[in-house]
């Protein structure tokens, strides 16, 4: 039963075959100032590495994608290309465009195969960064860190680096075997990854700023919060978060065999615990969302994948409360449905409840995938200011309120700040890192 379940979580979309990605490169026009390279918030070359497979060259293809988003491997998979640089590409126009994330995909594998390391250090310079979070940002950072002479260490509280790449993205659209792949380019490179560490107990806020030059924050976001309703403790309710990190390590809940399941969100972790649902048997999967699919935040092909997969969705609906029986298990959850008024101070049309139209919808589990929590503890210890926990930063330096910590990532993410994607943590640590160098310069120029 385990191993059928392996099977059901094993990557959908077999990468292209040797001749299938050489036609495809051959079909790309090489632009001169193409716009999928601006399309792309690495700014990968696109039309170079597409060229390089198309001669052979896989190990330069690598090397054009990796030396511009160093989680360029995790990305083949799961950017969004269709809005990005599949989006942007001249033959949309005339019939389709170039299959970018798929030649992407395999110039990665191959470079994966090939056990190579892609990136050399720089000469040490005498000075010390440490990287609060080893996720696509920390990851980036590092990796750009080490190219330019820095000693860098990883502080990772997990026990494997890599955060939403390694555990937060489901096995059948990223294997957990690339992003480590992508980890270990970093390590190889005299990254020192420390996992299991937890700043604020295991080391000391002091002994960071003490012993480093320079702090880069890149925690990301925490697990789902409370949903606020009457029995969301009951036996059956699930974070999608902690859901979708137990199929990446191999845990498969029978629970869901036979189940009826509703999912309440509509963001792309949501369609994520909805589709893996599907695969761990669940007879009906349904998506509980208070607003329409118009402003749902879940990726036009995630969406797509979802109805495909057989999820049905059910819009303008809010959950009231969750009921169970007299063991404590889930049995309905009790539903309001909602109209959109005008639009609030995010922009985004208010839904309101219709008075009366309370309904209940027979489950035997609720996955809750309503966004995720901060790490408001860490970022306050840390003394630097934030609004409801989203780290406040100059966008042009990375730099936090505090002098010489900085951050990127998931933890910049709102109120205008940054973007929730992996190629944009990716884009960000890089610049942080680029920042961080910029810093330290000017400091031993003034210094010297």
């Amino acid at each position: 039963m385990k191993e059928a379940l392996r099977q059901a979580f094993s990557e959908i979309h077999p990468g292209l075959k040797p001749k299938e990605a050489e036609e495809e490169a051959n079909r790309c026009l090489y632009c001169y100032d193409a716009p999928c390279i601006n399309a792309c918030p690495t700014g990968i070359d696109v039309p170079s590495f597409i060229r390089k497979i198309a001669t052979g060259n896989l190990k330069g293809s690598s090397k054009v994608i990796m030396e511009a988003n160093p989680v360029g491997a995790s990305c083949a998979r799961v950017c969004p290309t269709e809005q990005l640089c599949e989006g942007a590409c001249v033959l949309n126009e005339a019939s389709k465009p170039i299959a970018i994330g798929m030649l992407q995909r395999f110039a990665t594998d191959a470079a994966q195969k090939s056990g190579e390391l892609l990136f050399a250090p720089g000469p040490f310079n005498g000075r010390k960064v440490a990287v609060i979070g080893g996720g696509p940002a920390g990851l980036s950072a590092a990796r750009e860190l080490a190219r330019l002479g820095y000693g860098v260490t990883i502080f990772e509280a997990r026990d494997k680096a890599g955060g939403l790449n390694t555990y937060g993205i489901v096995s059948f659209r990223l294997p957990q075997e690339v992003s480590m792949w992508e980890v270990e380019q970093v390590r190889q490179m005299g990254v020192e990854i420390r996992t299991g560490v937890k700043v604020g107990e295991n080391i000391s806020k002091e002994t960071l700023l003490s012993e480093y030059d320079a702090v880069l924050l890149a925690v990301g976001m925490g697990k789902v919060p409370s949903l606020g309703i009457e029995g969301e403790h009951l036996s059956g309710v699930y974070d999608a978060i902690e859901l979708i990190e137990g199929t990446k390590e191999g845990d498969f809940p029978s629970q869901f065999s036979g189940a009826r399941v509703a999912v309440i969100g509509a963001g792309n972790t949501a369609i994520d615990a909805a589709t893996c649902s599907i695969r761990l048997g669940a007879e009906q999967v349904k998506i509980v969302y208070r607003r329409t699919a118009a402003e749902m935040t879940a990726y036009d092909f995630e969406y797509r994948f979802a109805k495909e997969e057989g999820v049905e969705f059910r819009w303008l609906t809010s959950p009231n409360r969750i009921i169970g029986d007299a063991s404590g298990k889930v049995t309905h959850l009790e539903c309001i449905r909602m109209r959109l008024s005008e639009p609030g101070p995010d922009g985004r049309s208010v839904p309101v409840p219709i008075e009366g139209s309370e309904f209940l919808m027979e489950v035997d589990a609720v996955v809750t995938a309503i966004g995720q929590t901060r790490h408001l503890s860490l970022i306050e210890a840390l003394g630097i200011e934030h609004e409801r926990g989203i780290v406040k930063v100059d966008l042009e330096t990375y730099e936090t309120s505090r002098e010489n910590i900085f951050a990127a990532g998931d933890c910049i993410f709102g109120s205008g700040q940054g973007e929730a994607t992996v190629v944009s943590a990716a884009q960000q640590g890089k610049l942080a890192a680029y920042a961080i160098h910029r810093r330290m310069n000017h400091q031993a120029v003034e210094t010297a």
